[in-house]
């Protein structure tokens, strides 16, 4: 079992940036794919970025293409997200998932979840 824990959300200005991390409990951290989700406000939870186990492969969504970076640091047990030239569009609660395959990007595909941290951007 992976227990996930982001950190890194809060308060930022559009065209500014954030660093969300994601801590994982567990020996098995290293045989998952991980990814980011995230959920605006009365929308439903959505990909955002995906990662193999040696951080060779990553995949991402149209929307943060080019602006986002996802890495894990396998010999901390960490997942990382970073984001740069952020809108108010960004604004959502961010979550860290450990997917059941590299070609997962729903949250059927996913096998845990973290408990979340908001990011808002103000414009």
């Amino acid at each position: 079992q992976v227990q996930l824990v982001e950190s890194g959300g809060g308060l930022v200005q559009a065209g500014g940036s954030l660093t969300l991390s994601c801590a994982a409990s567990g020996r098995a951290f290293t045989t998952y794919p991980m990814g980011w989700f995230r959920q605006a406000p009365g929308k439903e939870r959505e990909f955002v970025a995906r990662i193999g186990w040696t951080g060779g492969i990553t995949r991402y969504a149209d929307s943060v293409k080019g602006r986002f970076g996802i890495t894990r640091d396998n010999a901390k047990n960490t997942l990382y997200l970073q984001m740069n030239s952020l809108s108010p569009d960004d604004t959502a609660v961010y979550f860290c998932a450990a997917l059941r395959n590299i070609e997962v990007s729903t949250t059927k595909g996913v096998t845990y979840w973290g408990q979340g941290t908001q990011v808002t951007v103000s414009a």
